[in-house]
């Protein structure tokens, strides 16, 4: 009798055990699934990266990580690269789906006070009229320190401009979702906190009404953007899976 319990008990333990076995192998290759899925963007895609020209100088540090992110994304896309500076709107390379020649557009910031721009905000109106004639998924990575001077500097103004809402209005009449990376300028918002935390507002602001999504790592200093490109491409993936 207690041998056969004994031999009953060593079935149903290994048993068990085999069970056990199965559900983690099943769970790790399910993570591993989802780990290969977000090493890179699945579904084509329009994007154009704009660049904020007085940046301070680590930003260069990061133009490598930002070229192999563009090179890649999946054949039929097509990349746009502009440098947002004093007044203007400079497109070093429009729309194409030569992915390695818009990567290569990518140049050394100016990161001087004489390129900043009062706020991103009207040269990102004026990127996303670039967007009029193409079809399929459309996004924005707004690389910017965000801060909008041109109409004084305060806790009122802070999220809440003219060209901020008009950016906004304009993005979504599109159907663009801008992502934005934030890294502080040579200017206000890499010696003053508050100028940074009103930069990252407006940021957050532009990102989460236009379906897109905000990234930064606090106010003081930068970092880089490896994390940030990961993270893009899930949220890239994720906005894919949702629309179809």
């Amino acid at each position: 009798m207690y041998l056969r319990k004994l031999v009953s008990f060593v079935s149903s333990l290994a048993a068990l055990m085999a069970l056990t076995i199965a559900v983690n192998a099943s769970t790790t290759h399910k993570d591993k699934s989802e780990q290969k899925k977000n090493e890179r963007v699945v579904a084509p895609v329009n994007l154009a990266v704009l660049i904020q020209d007085d940046l301070i100088s680590q930003v260069d540090n990061e133009l490598a990580v930002t070229g192999d992110f563009i090179r890649s994304l999946p054949e039929g896309s097509r990349v746009m690269v502009g440098y947002i500076t004093t007044g203007s709107l400079q497109v070093r390379q429009p729309f194409t789906t030569d992915l390695n020649k818009a990567a290569s557009s990518l140049r050394i910031l100016s990161s001087s006070t004489t390129s900043s721009p009062f706020n991103p905000y009207v040269e990102v109106i004026e990127a996303l009229k670039n967007f009029d004639n193409l079809s399929g998924k459309k996004a924005v990575l707004l690389i910017s320190d965000g801060l909008d001077t041109s109409r004084g500097f305060d806790s009122t103004a802070a999220a809440n401009t003219l060209d901020l809402h008009r950016a906004i209005s304009d993005a979504n009449k599109r159907d663009v979702a801008v992502y934005t990376f934030y890294a502080p300028s040579v200017g206000f918002s890499s010696r003053n906190r508050t100028a940074a935390s009103y930069g990252q507002s407006s940021l957050n602001r532009l990102a989460s009404e236009t379906g897109g999504r905000a990234f930064f790592q606090g106010t003081n200093g930068f970092v880089s953007f490896d994390s940030y490109f990961q993270r893009l491409k899930e949220m890239l993936n994720d906005q894919y899976a949702r629309a179809y």
